[in-house]
């Protein structure tokens, strides 16, 4: 049976008015506490990261990225090229009121994208994230050789389930997740597989990578790699699973408590070192 005719959608100079983040989750600042960002895997939606408010210390508000095609902003075309895309976070980024500490994780093409705002938001004079907590991914100068993003669709399904994307004993519920993200996913997809690095100079704040022990896209080589993408220290960790092993416990509670402890430690440095200090290495 043929899928539905997707939505109409919205032109892309029509992107800026989508919300960015979900309403009530977006950036709060505080005094003393961090914002987490947190970027979506490829056809990711907020709701992941939504269940994790609360679960990362009273400090923490965790703000999960709306990206467009999906969600609230179905109706809006996705980006399908990094650059761009960066660039609307960026000024999203930008815009959001009251300023405060933030912090940024991504996991897959959500690592690739938290690195190029982190990039873009120091090539434009403006205060960047005390850290990066990057899963799942490969370093960027390894990613453009792949082309998911043009499998056809039972195909594109069997790799998300190679991956674990559709999950033990809940791959009916997961594939149904998927179709409907198809579009979106796509978008992401192709985003990813035209990406290109442009090098830069390292960024300087701490760094830590994780990712599954059988990940066979984030291989300890390739994690490994990042190292060189920043002078403020790097941790290189690794979560029994696969791919999308922070889908299921009992790695998603591990990622959990890294991500606990890792912010405890950047609110900290940042609370003895003052705004506009770099914090200490991470190491």
């Amino acid at each position: 049976m043929p899928l539905p005719e997707p939505p109409l959608r919205t032109p892309p100079d029509a992107r800026a008015a989508g919300p960015w983040f979900p309403p009530g989750t977006g950036p709060v600042p505080a005094p003393a506490a961090l914002t987490l960002v947190c970027f979506p895997y490829a056809g990711g939606t907020p709701s992941l990261h939504q269940r994790w408010s609360g679960r990362l210390g009273d400090g923490v508000h965790v703000a999960p990225l709306l990206l467009p095609g999906r969600g609230l902003r179905l109706a809006e075309e996705p980006f399908t090229a990094m650059g761009p895309l960066a660039d609307a976070v960026t000024d999203a980024l930008a815009d959001r009121p009251g300023g405060g500490a933030f912090a940024f994780f991504g996991h897959s093409m959500g690592a690739l994208l938290a690195y190029e705002v982190a990039c873009a938001l120091r090539e434009r004079g403006l205060p960047g994230p005390l850290g990066l907590f990057l899963s799942g991914s490969r370093a960027p100068h390894q990613y453009g050789d792949r082309e998911d993003s043009t499998l056809p669709e039972e195909e594109l399904l069997a790799l998300l389930g190679g991956l674990g994307g559709l999950g033990a004993g809940r791959a009916g519920v997961r594939r149904a997740f998927w179709r409907r993200r198809l579009p979106a996913l796509r978008a992401d997809l192709r985003a990813c597989d035209d990406y290109r690095w442009r090098p830069r100079e390292p960024l300087h704040v701490p760094l830590t990578v994780l990712a599954g022990r059988d990940d066979p896209l984030a291989r300890p080589a390739q994690t490994e790699a990042w190292r060189t993408y920043t002078t403020g220290g790097f941790v290189r960790r690794e979560a029994p699973g696969g791919h999308f092993y922070l889908l299921d416990d009992p790695a998603q509670e591990l990622l959990l408590r890294e991500l606990r402890d890792w912010c405890a430690r950047l609110t900290r440095a940042h609370a003895r070192t003052g705004p506009d200090r770099t914090p200490p290495r991470d190491s």
